[in-house]
């Protein structure tokens, strides 16, 4: 069975312990977008591991974790992270990585360029200034690098050379910056290529030859973050879709099977852009203290609200999600009631259908009790307290989706499957 896994708010929904929950039954795990400004975190006996491009399946023995060409990459991010994964003693080898040689190559005037427009107020969107949008920018308009380019001496050279006179002046006249030198990023980027040379791949090619073999896509990011269907400006540059994990990855000859949306039982959000149901209050900071709602990337404190059931009704229709899987739906146990976010007002108006502007909006809020019981420690559905079963399973009638499993804590182990 081939599965798809996506984010169905804007990204931070705990993929990466889930994905790792999944691929013990896979064979083949594929990240097929986004860049280091993704951080999927594992739990395991109290050891915490954060992913910023290697799939989080590379924990599991046997399995083979790919890099599809709809992600881009920094060098020096994906080899610190091989380094610190070996350090801990996971195997990670070109035996088990594989690096698609069409994936486009972050260069340091990417991440120069990101944090200078954050710099203007007016273009500010709260990026990770880790480059991607520039690097994606690149990608389209014909001038990227790829890693194919950055492996081969000669044609490295030359495309970086035809970047750096575009881009030199550039930062020079619009931005006030010096801008780069060619020898020092050509000399820095040559070593990383002999680094990364020996797991990369043809991955069309590779995956043809097992596509026998069960895959899990990892999507980055969420729903709400997608540069054509999220609260654009506010998005990320890559289409997070499950609709991209095809051609993401090159894997079009295989069909998935199941498409699984991972959502908290709650609502959060990093950088800028509208959130209905936001809380700027006590209960607020009890979600990002409890919830230890900080970005595994940048360390920023994520802005934290109450589950916005018709965003989320909108992402399953826009993956066509076939199950859910509800994380950090321990992070409640304190409250007494809760609040459910299940339409939308503007202007005192209910909104029909949904608004495309979210910042204009106000949410509409149904309460529901609170358990009061610590299921952290919870492994059968059937335990649960009643209220947590119901908050469930009015989640599952608003969406019309069933929700397949549920997390409750950040160790490995803490996951419910639901009964069927």
């Amino acid at each position: 069975m081939n599965t798809i896994l996506v984010g169905l708010q804007w990204g931070d929904e705990g993929k990466g312990k889930i994905i790792d929950y999944l691929c013990r039954d896979k064979d083949i795990i594929v990240r097929f977008q986004g860049g280091n400004n993704a951080g999927h975190t594992v739990v395991i006996n109290g050891n915490k591991f954060v992913f910023h491009l290697i799939p989080s399946g590379i924990l599991r023995e046997g399995k083979i974790c790919a890099i599809g060409n709809g992600t881009v990459i920094d060098p020096a991010v994906l080899i610190e992270e091989i380094k610190s994964l070996s350090a801990a003693h996971v195997d990670v080898s070109p035996e088990n990585l594989k690096i698609s040689m069409l994936a486009h190559v972050i260069m340091p005037y990417h991440r120069l360029m990101d944090a200078l427009r954050e710099k203007n107020e007016i273009r500010k969107i709260g990026t990770t200034k880790r480059g991607i949008g520039p690097c994606y920018m690149d990608k389209v308009s014909r001038f990227g690098i790829r890693i194919v380019d950055l492996i081969d001496p000669e044609i490295f050279e030359r495309k970086l050379k035809e970047n750096l006179k575009e881009k030199n002046p550039l930062f020079k006249k619009v931005y006030g910056d010096k801008g780069f030198s060619f020898h020092a990023i050509y000399e820095e980027y040559c070593k990383f290529a002999k680094q990364l040379k020996p797991y990369a791949c043809d991955l069309v090619d590779f995956f043809y030859k097992e596509k026998t073999k069960s895959f899990l896509f990892e999507g980055a990011q969420g729903a709400f973050l997608d540069v054509d269907f999220g609260t654009y400006p506010y998005v990320t540059s890559s289409t997070t879709l499950s609709t991209n994990a095809i051609s993401g990855s090159g894997l079009s000859f295989v069909k998935a099977d199941e498409i699984i949306g991972v959502t908290k039982a709650y609502t959060t959000r990093v950088g800028e852009g509208p959130f209905p149901t936001e809380l700027d209050d006590a209960t607020g900071e009890y979600f990002r203290k409890k919830g230890k709602e900080f970005g595994a990337t940048t360390g920023r404190p994520r802005r934290c609200g109450w589950l916005d059931l018709a965003l989320l009704k909108r992402s399953v229709i826009l993956n066509n999600v076939t199950s859910i899987v509800l994380t950090k739906l321990d992070i409640l146990d304190d409250l007494p009631c809760i609040q459910v976010c299940t339409g939308y007002k503007e202007k005192n108006r209910s909104c029909e259908g949904f608004p495309i502007d979210l910042a204009r909006i106000t949410p509409v809020y149904a309460t529901m009790p609170g358990w009061k019981t610590n299921t952290e420690n919870i492994r059968k559905y059937a335990q649960l307290p009643q209220e947590a079963k119901n908050y469930i399973s009015a989640i599952e009638e608003y969406l019309g989706c069933p929700v397949a499993y549920v997390s409750v804590g950040e160790m490995r182990d803490a996951i419910i499957k639901k009964d069927k």
